[in-house]
């Protein structure tokens, strides 16, 4: 049985400002049918069907969801049940949202109806379902409100979490809140350590100096993605490059798993791209150079066509090598190295 072969499928919505409710109906014997409603902050709802014989007035919004929504919180509906090995078993995990200041977005409740409609579909299968939330609440942006509003980062993050956590419950999820985590939580920092311990006991996690995109005015290093034209995302302040001492964790001792392991996915084309490209494997070696008259260590150049080394004729160093600052360059070569340093590798590669 496919998903949209489900005799009914049920999923409310509702906000501060809009709410809406969705059913979806479709049988083998039955043409598919969906009503959607969406009303602003009046108590009606206008309903959109090509069935007329509906009164477009008698949902009733306000009485039907908190009603339901407190059955469903009272029962434990939705509790991880026991598990019973004679049953199929499924782990619906929703990306976990940041509880940021401003609440809930659009963006959230639609890709969370998305895996509650699984969910449902599932349970009604009966199968033993997990369908857990937390919150990504450990971050930068966490830090910034904190620091803007002269409030410790605790107080308001818990602030946001119970704020998002009324909202996600007014839209009706079928989550297990007794699985609820966040990622601010001692206990679960506590594992997160221990994971780390467990790959530096195994050799694969390092300390080493690589250039890093920094902000002096966020006082952190920020992600490629969290770069515009040379500025932060969030304030829009200076980020240069800088070598940093920091922690690597070994991610191409796995590259040859990690690409085998993209092989039958039913994933979309260009997700598996973007997949291959963040493992990055490549398969090649590794060619030294040594410089005449430089008393400095060789250079190490990675090639994937060993072939073609013989006809090299120039070699070409990152703006962050150590060597530049021995050799003598031109002015142009000065001011290419200075503007490249505040550009993220993304940035670079487009130029």
């Amino acid at each position: 049985m496919r998903l949209y072969d489900a005799a009914a499928i049920m999923m409310f919505y509702a906000t501060a400002s809009t709410r809406a409710f969705v059913s979806a109906f479709s049988t083998p014997k039955h043409s598919r049918r969906a009503f959607i409603a969406i009303a602003s902050t009046s108590t009606t709802a206008r309903f959109m069907s090509a069935d007329t014989s509906i009164d477009p007035n008698k949902y009733p919004f306000e009485t039907v969801e908190p009603k339901w929504q407190k059955y469903w919180e009272e029962h434990q509906t939705f509790k991880t049940p026991e598990r019973d090995p004679s049953k199929e078993k499924m782990y619906i995990l929703d990306m976990f949202p940041y509880p940021s200041g401003a609440g809930l977005h659009v963006g959230h409740p639609e890709g969370y109806t998305a895996s509650d409609i699984t969910a449902r579909y599932y349970r009604m299968k009966n199968y033993d379902i997990l369908h857990p939330i937390g919150w990504d609440s450990f971050g930068l942006p966490a830090e910034q409100f904190a620091i803007q509003n002269n409030v410790h980062p605790e107080v308001t993050t818990k602030a946001n979490i119970a704020n998002f956590k009324r909202q996600l419950k007014m839209l009706g999820f079928s989550y297990d809140w007794d699985r609820e985590i966040a990622t601010t939580d001692v206990e679960y920092v506590k594992w997160t350590q221990w994971i780390f311990l467990k790959l530096f006991e195994k050799g694969l996690a390092s300390q080493n100096s690589i250039p890093v995109n920094w902000c002096p005015a966020l006082g952190t290093v920020l992600a490629n993605e969290e770069i515009i034209n040379g500025k932060s995302e969030r304030g829009d302040h200076d980020v240069v490059r800088l070598p940093l001492r920091q922690w690597q964790l070994k991610i191409t001792e796995y590259a040859e798993r990690l690409a085998d392991g993209l092989e039958g996915l039913n994933w979309p084309s260009g997700t598996k791209v973007s997949q291959e490209q963040w493992i990055g494997k490549s398969t090649g070696t590794t060619a030294v150079f040594e410089l005449d008259g430089v008393d400095e260590e060789p250079i190490e150049v990675f090639t994937t066509r060993a072939d073609t080394l013989f006809g090299v004729t120039f070699i070409t160093l990152a703006p962050e090598h150590p060597l530049l600052s021995t050799l003598k360059v031109s002015d142009e070569v000065k001011a290419y190295v200075e503007a490249s340093v505040n550009k993220s590798d993304m940035d670079r590669t487009k130029d």
